[in-house]
């Protein structure tokens, strides 16, 4: 699902990812550990197309980072630590633009976010009665991983993924990856 080789990214004469080489099978939860500025979130923007690699070759669900980086974006779906979100939405109105972006047609949009809504134990008035700005950090959370998922990617890149999740949230969000994962993503 996921093959790197010597991947690399300088800024300037600092090395953040130096020469970084592995293979990802379908169905496995990695996870990449390492002290603050040891290159783990620059390589998964690396992946996701957000930065480009100073050497080094990708390929993402079979996909080549390099010359197919669209597809490569199509087939991945990415939390970032820093979870930006468009303040001004309501998260219903966030999800819905996420999910046009992706050109899910917005019935089943729809029905895909009460699933996640679900599973979160969340309710649809939680999306559709204050904006983004007046979320919490958990609940800002949550509508990005549900924004990540919604296009049904191959391959999911998470960020610092327990960060603002209360500890019902942290074992269901642990749940959901266990079934991604048996699912081949």
């Amino acid at each position: 699902m996921i093959t790197v080789r010597e991947l690399t990214k300088h800024y300037g004469s600092q090395v953040a990812v130096d020469a970084l080489t592995l293979d990802i099978p379908a169905g496995q939860i990695v996870g990449l550990l390492g002290p603050n500025g040891a290159g783990k979130s620059t390589t998964l923007k690396m992946l996701t197309g957000m930065i480009t690699p100073t050497s080094g070759t990708a390929v993402i669900a079979g996909y080549d980072l390099r010359s197919e980086a669209l597809e490569v974006k199509r087939h991945v779906g990415f939390v970032p630590e820093s979870g930006a979100l468009y303040e001004a939405l309501t998260g219903m109105e966030f999800l819905e633009m996420v999910a046009a972006l992706y050109g899910i047609p917005a019935g089943a949009a729809r029905e895909r976010i009460a699933e996640f809504l679900a599973f979160f134990d969340l309710g649809m008035a939680t999306l559709t009665d204050k904006l983004l700005a007046a979320y919490s950090k958990g609940m800002r959370r949550k509508v990005v991983i549900i924004a990540a998922l919604l296009h049904n990617p191959p391959v999911i890149f998470f960020d610092e993924p327990l960060d603002g999740l209360d500890a019902n949230a942290a074992v269901g969000f642990k749940a959901l990856i266990q079934s991604l994962a048996r699912s081949g993503r």
